[in-house]
């Protein structure tokens, strides 16, 4: 079944290309032009996976991932970020403010809907965890779906997060990492590890993407997050999730 796409891109011919090669693979794709419009559409019909221009007019992209992430009810949709700034800082930002994807331009149309197919796929998987939650007592996954390090439990069927119970919001990207670490708790990954099984074979993403993944879970599982008892740093070598419960902590209020 397609899913719901929408392209936010000021440049009109960009914007009717991608909506030929969603529609071509059996999505509906819905485009607008500016930032503001944008906005409106999501809120007044959230699409499955939103491919957003960071430079367009009245508000741009960078602004809209920033307001969408602080909407509890947004905050989880995937995000494709389309930009012609190729620096590594341009790029760490994206992320750091929720993106889930960063393609630049000049791109590949080839190339852009392998992207949009991987960030589908989370849909899919987002969308057969919601069902499941929904289902008689029995019906739902299996235990091994189920990952627990310490005090943090990672729901791969639900795709949910919660610390001592309590529920966290975070983006796909930052779940595939958390989930990665909380299937093996004690063990050490690298970042090189870290970022093949968070964003594959993308070459824009560099090593220094998982630190700032590692800096966003922590502001969301953490209590105190430059003093982190969940999601620890091993000097030289990577990051690790405590496989031990800490004492209880108190999340930050906005966490949900």
């Amino acid at each position: 079944m397609g899913a719901n796409v929408l392209v936010a891109e000021d440049d009109v011919k960009q914007a009717e290309i991608i909506g030929h090669y969603l529609v071509r693979e059996g999505h509906v794709a819905r485009l607008v032009h500016d930032g503001r419009t944008a906005l409106e559409e999501i809120r007044r019909r959230p699409p499955d996976l939103l491919v957003l221009d960071v430079m367009m007019p009245g508000v741009d992209g960078l602004d809209i991932c920033r307001v969408l992430r602080a909407e509890p009810v947004h905050a989880g949709l995937p995000v494709l970020m389309l930009t012609a700034r190729t620096t590594e800082e341009d790029l760490l930002l994206a992320f750091a403010l929720g993106a889930d994807e960063y393609v630049t331009k000049p791109y590949s149309p080839r190339e852009l809907m392998a992207r949009i197919r991987n960030l589908l796929r989370r849909v899919e998987r987002l969308s057969e965890a919601q069902q499941s939650s929904q289902a008689p007592t029995g019906a739902a996954g299996d235990a091994s779906d189920v990952l627990t390090a310490g005090a943090v439990t990672v729901d791969r069927r639900r795709h949910t997060v919660t610390v001592d119970g309590r529920p966290v919001l975070i983006t796909a990207g930052e779940f595939d990492l958390l989930a990665a670490m909380a299937a093996e708790p004690g063990r050490v990954f690298t970042r090189r590890q870290l970022l093949a099984v968070s964003r594959g074979t993308n070459a824009y993403i560099t090593e220094r993407t998982v630190d700032v993944h590692v800096l966003n879970l922590r502001k969301k599982i953490e209590a105190d997050p430059s003093s982190p008892v969940h999601l620890l740093t091993v000097y030289k070598v990577g990051y690790k999730l405590n496989d031990r419960t800490p004492a209880a902590t108190s999340l930050p209020s906005d966490s949900w």
